[in-house]
This record gives C-alpha cells, sequence and structure tokens, in this order.
C-alpha cells in the first residue's frame, strides 16, 4: 500500500468516529428546529396545534315534544270496499254506471230486465183472487157443515201458499235493480248495456275512502301496552305531511309466523290524498312524556364511566357531562347536563380539545 492510500483511508476513518461521536447531539438539534417550524407553520389554522381554531357546526339547545313510540310500516286502505255483482242471472236493460263518479247510498245502479218475472207475479195475483174466492164459500159451506173441516183447511192453505210465491216472486224482482249499499266513488266498470250477466259477473267497484283505514303491525312484546284510542302518525311514500289517526281494532291474536300484532286506525281523509294501497311509514305514539332535551346521536360521546358533549362557552369547546334518557331513531333525550340555550356542537366534535377555540362554521335549527 503505497503512502497516499493510507491517507485517504486514515482520513476515513477520522471521519467516521467523529460523525459517531457527534451524530446524538445533530439529531437533536436538526429535530428542534424542524418541530419549531411546523409549530410555526400550524400556528391559527383550523384544527391546529395549542392556539388554534377547530371549526365546528352548533345548534342552540331548545325543549322538543317527546313521545314514547313505536316505529312501523303499513298500508292505506279503504273505509269500505264492494264488488257489485248480481244475485240472479239477467240481461242489463238500464245501466247507470259512470266511471270515477261519487255515489250516493240507494242510488240505483243498473237495472235487469224483469218482464218474465212481472208476467209470473201477475198470474199469481189472478191464481190468489181465485183461491181467496174460493176460500170465502168454503167458509161457508163449513158453517153449515156442508163440507168437512179438512176441505176448508186445504182452501186456506191453497191461499196461504199462493201468498206466500207471490212474497217469494217479489223479492226476485227487488233484485233485478242494484242499488249502491253506501256512499262511494264507482271504480272500473266491466258490463255494458245489454250484457247478459249471472252472480259470478263483476259489475265494477265501490270504494269508500273517507275516513281511510292505516293497517300495520307491531312487536308482540308491547301488546300489553296498545289500547283503542291510541294515536298514530304517518306519512305516504308521496306525501311529507303528517298525518294522525286513532287506533281503532286490534287483532285478538298474535300471528304464530311473525310474532307481530295487526293494528288498525282510521284517519279523516275528506279530499281522498290518501288512497289505498299506498305505502305507510307509522309512529304508534304509546305515551307522551311532555317537553324534553333532544340532541343528535352524533353529538354525544359514550365514555367508560358515561357520556358527554362538547358545548361552546366563550369561544371555547367545554366538555360536559350528560345523562341519557330515551334514545330515537336519530336523537337521544338528555336528563342532565344541559340548559336551554347551551350551543352544543354537533360536527367537528373529533377534532375539539377540551377548552380549545372553535369556529362556529354555522348554527342548525
Amino acid at each position: 500500500m503505497n503512502k497516499i492510500t493510507k491517507t485517504i483511508v486514515s482520513l476515513l476513518v477520522i471521519t467516521l468516529i467523529l460523525g459517531i461521536a457527534f451524530y446524538p447531539k445533530v439529531k437533536k438539534t436538526f429535530f428542534a428546529q424542524k418541530k419549531e417550524e411546523g409549530k410555526e407553520k400550524g400556528k391559527g389554522g383550523p384544527g391546529g396545534g395549542k392556539g388554534g381554531k377547530t371549526t365546528v357546526v352548533v345548534t342552540v339547545i331548545k325543549t322538543t315534544r317527546l313521545d314514547d313510540m313505536i316505529n312501523s310500516t303499513g298500508s292505506i286502505l279503504p273505509n269500505e270496499e264492494v264488488e257489485i255483482r248480481s244475485e240472479i242471472a239477467g240481461r242489463i236493460n238500464q245501466l247507470n254506471i259512470k266511471e270515477g263518479d261519487v255515489v250516493q247510498k240507494g242510488t240505483v245502479l243498473l237495472h235487469i230486465n224483469d218482464d218474465d218475472l212481472q208476467a209470473r207475479l201477475k198470474k199469481l195475483g189472478y191464481n190468489k183472487k181465485l183461491a181467496e174466492d174460493n176460500e170465502a164459500r168454503q167458509k161457508v159451506l163449513l158453517q153449515k157443515e156442508a163440507i168437512s173441516q179438512r176441505e176448508y183447511d186445504i182452501a186456506v192453505n191453497s191461499v196461504n201458499t199462493i201468498s206466500a210465491d207471490i212474497e217469494d216472486l217479489k223479492a226476485q224482482i227487488l233484485k233485478t235493480t242494484i242499488r249502491a249499499p253506501f256512499s262511494g266513488t264507482i271504480g272500473f266498470r266491466y258490463v255494458s248495456m245489454g250484457s247478459y250477466i249471472s252472480p259470478t259477473t263483476k259489475i265494477a267497484t265501490l270504494t269508500n275512502t273517507n275516513p281511510a283505514k292505516i293497517e300495520f303491525s307491531i312487536p308482540a312484546k308491547y301488546a300489553s301496552q296498545i289500547r283503542k284510542g291510541n294515536t298514530i302518525e304517518f306519512e305516504t311514500e308521496n306525501e311529507t305531511k303528517t298525518y294522525t289517526g286513532k287506533v281503532y281494532a286490534i287483532d285478538p291474536k298474535i300471528d304464530p309466523l311473525t310474532r307481530t300484532l295487526q293494528i288498525r286506525a282510521l284517519s279523516p281523509n275528506p279530499g281522498g290524498v290518501l288512497v289505498p294501497g299506498a305505502f305507510a311509514k307509522v309512529n304508534l305514539i304509546l305515551k307522551t312524556k311532555g317537553s324534553a332535551i333532544l340532541v343528535p346521536t352524533e353529538a354525544v360521546i359514550p365514555e367508560s364511566k358515561g357520556s358527554k358533549v362538547f358545548i361552546v362557552k366563550n369561544g371555547k369547546a367545554v366538555s360536559t357531562k350528560v345523562e341519557l334518557g330515551t334514545r330515537g331513531e336519530k336523537t337521544v333525550e338528555i336528563l342532565s347536563g344541559l340548559s336551554i340555550g347551551d350551543t352544543l356542537i354537533t360536527n367537528g366534535i373529533i377534532q375539539v380539545k377540551p377548552d380549545g377555540e372553535v369556529d362556529i362554521k354555522e348554527v342548525v335549527q
């Protein structure tokens, strides 16, 4: 090894020894500078380090009506609905059915040709007159003991039999006229003038939708809490308006397959807005608790010994322990820990630090 090579190797070894000896001090100084730069860079920014403001969304606490309720789904049913059919066969000679018309109870909807029945009724009328005359003569003869009691009884029976036949025929004639059994709206018509119909022929439908019925089911465990007169609130799939109704009928048994209890309620429907067959989202109110403080569930932070929320005081986030009550689909009742008028943080909670400064981006009502 020549002299130049020895010199280079010696310098490299000295440099390596010096680097190992001074590396810890250099490292500590370098990272301390980086940390200070990071602090200066983040100072004052949203969600930054100490002294920085966190952007949040808040709501002002107020009281809300709280009801103990069950959520369910159901269907809108008509108050009354019937398929119009004839009790006897015949040909239609009068038709007063117009699709979509509103008719009153007792309105004549159609008439079946009854000429043959009227002729038979006329014939029975003549026979009855003859039988009555014969009975009168037999009665005179019986009083004179010219005939037996049996002969007179036969004459009386003939009068009574013909009278019964006349009543039966009159009942058949009444069936040739079909009237509306209740007030309602005529649906689609399936016959025309001159059609020959029988008891199996569907003529039309008649529907009454005021009030409307709402049918739904609830879990069996609530069966003992349901009473006639309970209030329901519901919405339909095509309406954002909330409607109300009253429970009027409860199925006396629980469905063994679904373990649910069927319930029906009535709701006023003078304008016909509630259409039979529509889907309904139902809230059955078991008990009204009155006013309460309700907050969004996402605003509550669970802890090992309870729950807490953050409220804004003097521009800072203050942690507050709360006691929870009834839970809803999107809200939870606060029994203690919050007061009316408090400013509750509902969004941005993850970045919030206790006593950290906050910047209110939005106030949600």
